[in-house]
């Protein structure tokens, strides 16, 4: 990639908002020159208005830049990143997108749209062939294109080698960080010593979204995976890191060993293209009957991979499993950068 594309944060001084900002330093392809926010923050500077909670000081080249009020203006990057809340980020998105932006997002606001992608690349990079009728069904002059909750990329990505088996119901119980929950997140007399056996629309995010993202895109239209889902979602006391315990009944019967052959052989689109932000191996299969664990794997290829451990049959449905991935990184904001690596290498941000 010869040359450097300027992007902008919507949503630049919240938790997620942070980890576009850290995650994006350094990347070979795209500069932070913009930054959104509310009001309240628009004309300070970013130290200013942003609350760093991520490890060291916020990056020399983001603390000085000026927030602007989260509005389409002239000079604002055609590519800009969406961590905005939920609460107001539809008409925001929208906004941007009928200006001519192209907005990746990490809100869940249009996640579930029948014209726009859900997108991980490596399953699913094919679904980005219905953005123009997106833009065509809107009048857009941009697009929208969202990646899953958290704890939906971490399934699914930990499942799609299993596509070709026939999946036909998933079961599972997830393990979910606290860094999930936001800033400043739940009370410490809440989740210390705890857990919290419920974490609003999660479990409905989990069901509908997994069966987008492993459809087909065929006719024109996203066709959504006919399997059943069954989500059970619960809040841990670990700071970063969504673990699963999922239970799967497939349509072959192909043991144990092929599953797990087939999990660590698994490679997408971003990894033939070599795509700065892409893991070279997505999913690590680990062996030890103890991972993975998130402390000791969530950074996996500098967050981007998942890993796979304790794989075996499963007495009711046919096989189980353990899945992990860094829910801010491979869950949020790492999710976002490489599905916009994904639309410059494809051409579609020309």
């Amino acid at each position: 990639m010869e040359r450097r594309v300027e992007v902008g944060v919507l949503g630049a001084t919240g938790m997620v908002g942070q980890q576009f900002i850290s995650f994006l330093q350094g990347h070979p392809w795209f500069d932070v020159t913009w930054l959104g926010a509310s009001e309240r923050s628009a004309g300070k500077k970013y130290m200013e208005a942003a609350n760093w909670t991520l490890d060291g000081k916020v990056p020399a080249s983001i603390a000085a830049q000026t927030v602007h009020e989260a509005k389409p203006v002239a000079g604002a990057p055609k590519l800009m990143f969406s961590a905005m809340d939920a609460s107001v980020a539809g008409e925001i998105e929208q906004a941007f997108a009928a200006a001519g932006h192209f907005i990746v997002s990490n809100s869940r606001n249009h996640r579930m749209e029948p014209d726009v992608p859900l997108l991980i690349p490596e399953i699913n990079a094919d679904h980005l062939g219905i953005l123009p009728a997106q833009r065509k069904n809107r009048g857009w002059a941009g697009a929208i294109v969202t990646n899953p909750n958290c704890s939906t990329i971490t399934l699914a990505l930990g499942l799609a080698p299993l596509k070709q088996f026939g999946i036909k119901k998933i079961l599972l119980s997830t393990m979910q960080a606290i860094s999930g929950a936001g800033y400043p997140g739940l009370p410490s007399m809440d989740i210390v010593g705890n857990v919290v056996p419920f974490i609003k629309n999660e479990e409905e995010k989990m069901e509908s979204e997994t069966q987008k993202i492993l459809g087909d895109f065929a006719d024109g239209k996203i066709v959504p995976l006919l399997a059943l889902v069954s989500a059970h979602c619960n809040r841990v006391a670990v700071v970063d890191g969504h673990m699963i315990a999922v239970s799967v009944e497939l349509e072959q019967k192909p043991g144990v060993a092929a599953v797990a052959e087939a999990m660590a052989a698994y490679r997408g689109v971003p990894q033939e293209k070599n795509l700065p932000s892409a893991p070279k191996q997505p999913i690590h299969v680990m062996t030890e009957e103890n991972r993975p664990q998130p402390r000791k794997d969530a950074m996996l290829e500098n967050g981007m991979a998942v890993s796979v451990g304790r794989i075996r049959e499963c007495p009711i449905l046919d096989y189980k499993m353990i899945i992990l991935a860094h829910n801010t990184i491979r869950g949020a904001a790492g999710a976002a950068v490489l599905n916009a690596e994904l639309l410059l290498a494809e051409g579609l941000l020309d």
